[in-house]
């Protein structure tokens, strides 16, 4: 009895919180944000190291979101030296005290 307890509990308790998180992923909408695309180390001098972010300014509020390391790699290259306008839409999430964007589109604003 003690072996089918410790089967269960070992099986079923992990499988129902992958459920739950893999619920909570699918549950987070993409948005849409308007800001300035820039690097956190070039342009504001707020990292060590170039990373791409989007400045919004909402409320008279200043908040920085950055962009996952896929979304850096293939944005970065295009703002590390000069910042740009632009429109991002992605799936927000916050860690490491930071918000953080997986960018699912981006246009930039023309001239």
């Amino acid at each position: 009895m003690r072996m089918l307890l410790t089967l269960v509990l070992g099986v079923i308790v992990p499988l129902g919180l992958m459920a739950s998180v893999s619920a909570d992923d699918k549950d987070k909408k993409e948005t849409t944000f308007d800001g300035t695309i820039c690097c956190a180390k070039c342009e504001l001098k707020k990292e060590k190291s170039c990373a791409t972010v989007l400045v919004v300014k909402a409320d008279g509020k200043e908040s920085i979101i950055y962009f996952d390391k896929a979304s850096n790699s293939k944005y970065h290259k295009e703002i590390c030296t000069e910042a740009k306008k632009g429109k991002v839409t992605g799936k927000v999430t916050e860690s490491e005290g930071k918000k953080w964007i997986s960018v699912s589109k981006l246009e930039w604003e023309k001239d």
